[in-house]
């Protein structure tokens, strides 16, 4: 048994130990494993959730909502027209609501 696996929370300082308490102590131990001396860096949620962020923002634009997007999301919206972009061809081709297109019939021929 290595002196790592006897380690325990009382043995830590109060900054390893709430470390530890946050993670939970075998998670602790598997950090120390890995990246022990290693400079990491612990993003912010707001950094590391943009692509979750971008992803919900093109789900909801519609080719119009803009400065509504904008302000829930709090982005100008220069930012936004950025990340929906690459959405905007598939909008445009998609047919307006009620619209029917040439291709949907079902009929063969």
């Amino acid at each position: 048994m290595s002196l790592l696996e006897k380690l325990t929370l009382e043995d830590l300082d109060e900054e390893q130990r709430q470390l530890a308490e946050c993670i939970g102590l075998e998670a602790y131990k598997n950090l120390l494993r890995n990246y022990a001396g290693s400079p990491i860096t612990v993003r912010m949620p707001k950094r590391i959730t943009i692509p979750v962020r971008d992803k919900e923002i093109c789900d909801k634009f519609n080719g119009y909502n803009y400065g509504d997007l904008a302000r829930e999301y709090d982005l100008s919206e220069v930012s936004i027209r950025r990340i929906v972009s690459a959405e905007i061809p598939r909008i445009k081709a998609a047919p307006l609501p009620g619209q029917t297109s040439f291709f949907d019939d079902d009929t063969e021929i």
